[in-house]
């Protein structure tokens, strides 16, 4: 495998990081994420245009740039560095895979033009909160454990002369309360044969209801959706094509991205907190040049390195993203959290950009993780708990 970043690649994060710099400062995000939406839809349009953010890792076929899941992932390392408020995972890192694995050739062409513009957003609606289980990160995502259906609740689909109707409700839904199109996980067949599909429906469609709920992270939006006799079409099915299979893979893809994010946000984090600490003096020095803060930030710069090494990694191989983003998760939870401390008593005021960052890594942990079942699912998949088979006894007799 050859990690090495290409020219193209380079410039592509330059460019992103200037125009991040400029238009999505820790202001820019708090009035951001106070909007309606929960994210400034002029810095959208003007990302998805000059840089085609949303359609990286779209075919070329479907008006995308094409580029390797790699590229998309070093993209969203420069949006966890501002903790970019956007539709971008919801969109591009979870349905557009989904779209693109189980879709039929008229759902495709019609969808994943739209998202690789930026002029459709869209959101995964599945029973919760289970959406890391949903997305196999873990743990296996058998319907049973997350889906709900019968008497557990969630969400079902009932067939009639005017097609499919759903019915349930779901919540903590990634930008589900703006999102132009929802894929909303559902029962059908009832209690004794019931199977998950997944389905596809409007924004704007009759019967559905929305609402935004708070979150401790303002920076990932989420709603509510209600869903009363609510008018669906089914995704797919693509010939061969397993709903529970592409939603591990998307998981797994997913996670590449999300830990990209959450490593590009502990650099930032430890950045901004080595500048303070060259500033901040204490008894006429700076507090940086005393040894256990020293000792501090090391630790915390040799976690946040190995987690971007971690993060590489899995964006050429997505099948390590579990494991990555467990180790990205943790990197920025004691990054934020040290910053918290190293800022001394401005770092505990609650309006300090400093707890932007916590509240992100809190708020992921909770929705992806925990970190130790993410590595507990990584080693199971690994095999490497795995009790040894016991010795035949022609084995032992031949060792005799």
């Amino acid at each position: 495998m050859d990690a090495a970043f290409t020219a193209e690649q380079d410039e592509m994060r330059r460019t992103l990081r200037e125009i991040l710099a400029r238009h999505c400062g820790p202001d820019e995000v708090r009035s951001a994420v106070r909007t309606d939406a929960g994210y400034d839809p002029g810095l959208w349009q003007r990302l998805s245009r000059q840089l085609g953010l949303p359609g990286i890792a779209i075919a070329e076929e479907y008006g995308g740039v094409g580029c390797a899941p790699a590229d998309l992932a070093l993209a969203c390392e420069e949006t966890g560095r501002v903790l970019l408020p956007s539709p971008l995972l919801a969109t591009a890192a979870l349905a557009a895979p989904l779209v693109a694995a189980l879709g039929t050739a008229a759902q495709r062409s019609a969808l994943l033009p739209a998202f690789a513009a930026g002029e459709l957003t869209a959101a995964l609606a599945v029973p919760g909160p289970a959406l890391a289980t949903a997305l196999a990160l873990t743990g296996d995502n058998a319907p049973g454990d997350w889906a709900g259906g019968g008497r557990a609740g969630g969400v079902q689909a009932q067939a009639g002369d005017g097609g499919w109707r759903l019915y349930g409700e779901v919540a903590q839904v990634l930008d589900g309360h703006s999102a132009g199109l929802l894929l909303v996980a559902a029962h059908t067949g009832g209690f004794a044969r019931a199977r998950t599909l997944l389905f596809l429906v409007r924004g704007d469609a009759p019967g559905l209801v929305r609402a935004r709920q708070a979150t401790l992270d303002e920076t990932r939006p989420q709603g509510r959706i209600q869903l009363r006799e609510v008018p669906a079409e089914p995704l797919g099915p693509a010939p061969g094509a397993d709903p529970l299979a592409a939603l591990a893979a998307a998981g797994r893809y997913a996670a590449a991205v999300l830990a990209a994010e959450a490593a590009g946000a502990a650099g930032q984090a430890l950045d901004r907190t080595v500048d303070h600490v060259r500033r901040r003096e204490q008894f006429g020095r700076p507090i940086g040049s005393f040894q256990a803060v020293r000792h501090r930030l090391a630790d915390l710069y040799v976690q946040v390195q190995a987690a971007r090494s971690a993060v590489y990694y899995a964006a050429w191989d997505p099948e390590q993203g579990g494991l990555a983003l467990a180790q990205a998760l943790e990197a920025l939870r004691t990054t934020a959290g040290e910053a918290i401390q190293l800022h001394g008593g401005i770092g505990f005021t609650w309006e300090h950009d400093a707890h932007l960052y916590f509240k992100r890594a809190a708020a992921d942990e909770l929705l992806f993780g925990p970190v130790h079942r993410l590595r507990a699912h990584a080693a199971d998949r690994a095999g490497l708990f795995a009790a040894p088979s016991a010795p035949s006894v022609t084995s032992e007799r031949a060792a005799v």
